[in-house]
């Protein structure tokens, strides 16, 4: 019983880097462009498994699929502002994730460069 979920919980995971990270685009003819193409999606699957693991535990997204962390956390309309010293992103009052999103940087210990406001 064992070995059949943990294949299919393997599978799943094959399922998740080849669609939610669109892994399986390798249409370039050369074969080091297509390489590094998938060693760059396998690295983004790593970043991905180890932000849900550590920075997400504990919160609504820390068993989520890569589509959905990717939908709720990084395709999020924000006004970024470089100034001199520090990068300042403004997020639309009414963002559902603000919360999380602060959490989130507190845990991934990012400079005092990088705020995270509400715009009014």
């Amino acid at each position: 019983m064992k070995r059949s979920i943990a294949r299919g919980q393997s599978e799943n995971y094959i399922k998740h880097l080849k669609g939610d990270l669109a892994s399986d685009r390798t249409s370039c003819k050369s074969f080091l462009a297509n390489a590094m193409r998938l060693q760059l999606h396998a690295a983004a699957y790593i970043l991905y498994q180890q932000l849900r693991t550590q920075a997400l535990q504990h919160s609504a997204l820390s068993q989520a699929q890569p589509s959905t962390v990717i939908a709720k956390l990084f395709k999020i309309a924000v006004q970024v502002r470089q100034c001199k010293n520090k990068i300042v992103l403004h997020l639309p009052s009414a963002c559902p994730v603000k919360h999380l999103l602060q959490t989130l940087t507190e845990r991934l210990h990012l400079p005092a460069r990088l705020r995270i406001l509400n715009s009014s």
